[in-house]
């Protein structure tokens, strides 16, 4: 990022991140769309006499930035649903892509006088590849049916290896600097995301096989930090999708987490939240900053009306796509029709729409080479695709939703098979006790007190299976504990200040306390 094409200072930059917060935040108390309001307010700012024009630097971006938001999102990702929606997903995060290059480029060579066709195909796989986090932040909020989350979200983690794939070809193409025919653009395409998976599922297996045995909460975390960055740069030196080695070295490991330990669980879910906060704040903002630095002497009348025309054919190519490859393959198929659940119209709908664009376009088309003729064009084009899509169809995504009434129906489902295994887990961890106590005695107090917290844990999921109008035993529990661990850390800050105890017993006693208030925080 460079302001002005100049260094970008670090008051700049802080004052940046420091902003992009102070929106996220007031977006969050505001229960509103936190990308959306930083676009808009980034293109507000971009207008203020004296603002730096900020440039995004592709290479920090897709390094600093991409990898670290796919590796949380793989992470927080189900490997098993992904599994089970893989042929949607392909559809759209290769399928889709490509077809969103070929038909943008063509109409973009068609429209702008003297653009080539290799120059508009790379305008195509710029603006290819939708990014979900605007989309499933609105789902989530909205409780979209888990199916529709778990295919948005698997499209963005991996439609931007196939469009950065594409993109460094048509690049190639444009520019002259290497021969392109299609046999070798589909080897390459096939070479770069196979030798992407190997790798991520490799680097997975072995981070997975050292953290098992390091047995140090923190280094775990340390050495989880390091996976997004390392495994992008080792799949990027030998010429392979760094984005799909991430996405798939994260899968591996957020479906493998259950065997780590709980403290490297807890560190890595706050780090990896906070850091996706400030990342996405920061990204988006720089969306809406980038106006003053993609408007050039090139930028017509006509080219605006280009960009405008365009940005109307990819949010309508994404509907004609969407569509057949939903319906298609359930009317020639029996054994799609008797798998997969009927989406209905609704739900396809509101897949098409969530189709927005990120930070990935305009970072793509801020790595064109000058030498390229159109770049500014280009540039100019992508910029409105992008904004216009965030602005357009996520400020009217969740109006749609609403008129459609596409909301999921599995909480029942899942608080009763929660309640089915949690009441099985309670009795086996009760014989477990019971067999502990034969090898060893215990004091019969601690005993029934810990026969008492499985039962109430067993209870707790029946209990969030009906409505009650009286509270419940659980959230009794929970309430009147949370009223004593208060009380407990009164006193012991107390007990700090008048120097009883030391900041260390202090921190100690507080994580103890913390955890407990977490584990009750759970169970609700």
């Amino acid at each position: 990022m460079t302001p002005g094409g100049e260094n970008l200072h670090g008051t700049d930059l802080l004052l940046l991140l420091v902003g992009s917060l102070a929106v996220a935040t007031l977006a969050r108390r505001l229960s509103w769309s936190a990308p959306l309001l930083l676009v808009a307010v980034g293109l507000a700012v971009s207008f203020i006499p004296g603002v730096p024009a900020f440039e995004l630097d592709p290479d920090l971006i897709l390094l600093l930035v991409l990898p670290p938001l796919l590796y949380s999102a793989a992470l927080d990702s189900s490997y098993l649903n992904i599994k089970a929606n893989l042929k949607p997903i392909g559809l759209l995060s290769v399928g889709l892509v490509l077809a969103t290059m070929a038909v943008v480029g063509f109409v973009a060579h068609w429209l702008i006088p003297g653009l080539s066709l290799a120059a508009a195909f790379v305008l195509g796989a710029v603006v290819a590849p939708p990014d979900a986090v605007a989309a499933v932040s609105i789902g989530r909020r909205l409780g979209l049916p888990r199916r529709t989350m778990t295919i948005l979200a698997g499209e963005s983690l991996a439609n931007d290896a196939s469009a950065l794939t594409a993109f460094r070809v048509a690049v190639a193409a444009a520019t002259g600097t290497a021969a392109v025919s299609f046999g070798n653009s589909v080897v390459a395409f096939l070479v770069s995301a196979l030798g992407g998976i190997v790798i991520g599922y490799v680097l997975g297996v072995v981070v997975h096989w050292v953290r098992m045995r390091i047995g140090d909460g923190v280094l775990e975390s340390a050495l989880g930090m390091l996976v997004p960055f390392g495994t992008y740069l080792l799949a990027e030196s030998v010429h392979v999708s760094g984005v799909l080695a991430v996405v798939v070295a994260g899968l591996y490991l957020g479906h493998n987490s259950p065997r780590a330990g709980y403290a490297t669980r807890l560190q890595e879910t706050a780090v990896w939240r906070s850091a996706d906060v400030l990342l996405e704040s920061l990204v988006f903002a720089l969306i809406g900053l980038q106006l003053p630095s993609v408007i050039t002497s090139q930028i017509t009348m006509h080219v605006g009306m280009t960009a405008a025309i365009l940005l109307v054919v990819t949010i309508v190519i994404r509907f004609v796509w969407v569509f057949p490859a939903t319906y298609l393959p359930r009317f020639l198929s029996k054994k799609v029709r008797a798998r997969e659940p009927d989406p209905g119209w609704r739900g396809v709908v509101v897949v098409s729409w969530a189709g927005m664009r990120g930070v990935v376009s305009l970072a793509a088309a801020a790595a064109i080479p000058p030498s390229m003729p159109g770049r500014d064009m280009v540039l100019f084009c992508a910029f409105v695709i992008t904004v216009g899509t965030l602005l357009l169809q996520g400020l009217t995504l969740p109006m749609l939703i609403k008129k459609l009434g596409v909301r999921g129906d599995e909480q029942q489902s899942d608080n009763l098979a929660e309640a089915q295994v949690q009441h099985r887990a309670a009795e086996v961890s009760v014989t477990r006790l019971d067999e502990a106590i034969a090898q060893q005695a215990a004091p019969e107090y601690i005993v029934d007190r810990l026969r008492n917290i499985a039962e109430m844990r067993g209870n707790a999921a029946w209990e969030r299976l009906g409505r009650q109008e009286t509270e419940s035993p659980a959230a009794a529990h929970r309430r009147l504990r949370r009223v004593m661990l208060e009380a407990e850390r009164e006193v012991f800050v107390a007990a700090r200040d008048a120097r009883e105890i030391d900041d260390e017993v202090l921190r100690r006693v507080l994580r103890e306390l913390d955890l407990e208030e977490a584990r009750l925080s759970r169970d609700e």
